[in-house]
Parts: structure tokens; C-alpha cells; sequence
């Protein structure tokens, strides 16, 4: 019985969840592992605003790296741009490519 109510409850319930943007949605302010191929230009991070968990949730970005970044900012400024990325200790051309396409200057 427990079965056939479970079965019912997931016909009539999940395609609900799909259909409605509300209840599918993501909470609000949980940080998880970013994926380029969902990034929107809405949802870049800013590299000079962010904390240390935030650039760790970017891939190919450790803990050592976004302390790095950290330490550059508040050192040098801002991050401009990709080339300036380039200056972080531990960040080259390729890996500054890879982080452009998660954040905003």
C-alpha cells in the first residue's frame, strides 16, 4: 500500500515541481559548485566582492588560490580584467580563461 501511495504521490507531485518555477528554483544563498554551461551574466560572481568561499566554489580555484586572490586585491585594487587575473601568484593565462567565464570585474 505504502508503495502504490509513494508511486502516486511522485505521478502527481514531481511534474508539478517542473512545471512550477517557484518550487523547482534553487534556495536563495546556498554556495555550490558553479557549472559554465548554467552561468549567466546574472549570476557572475564579482572577483574583487568576493569572500574566499565563494571563489573556492569556482573550479580550478583551491583554497590557496583564493587566498592569492585575495591578498592581490587587497594589495594591488581591484581586478580589471582576464590579463590582470594573469598576476595572481599561481593563476596563468589558461586558468584566468577558465575563471573569466564564473566572474565579473
Amino acid at each position: 500500500m505504502r508503495i502504490k501511495s509513494l508511486k502516486l504521490a511522485l505521478w502527481y507531485c514531481v511534474p508539478a515541481l517542473w512545471l512550477n518555477p517557484v518550487l523547482a528554483a534553487e534556495p536563495v544563498g546556498q554556495v555550490a559548485k558553479l557549472n559554465s554551461q548554467t552561468q549567466t551574466a546574472k549570476t557572475l560572481l564579482s572577483i574583487n566582492k568576493a569572500t574566499a568561499e565563494q571563489l573556492v566554489a569556482i573550479p580550478g580555484i583551491g583554497q590557496k588560490k583564493a587566498e592569492a586572490i585575495l591578498t592581490y586585491i587587497k594589495e594591488q585594487g581591484p581586478i580589471k580584467n582576464q590579463q590582470q587575473l594573469t598576476e595572481v601568484k599561481g593563476i596563468g593565462a589558461k586558468l584566468a580563461e577558465k575563471i573569466a567565464a564564473y566572474v565579473s570585474f
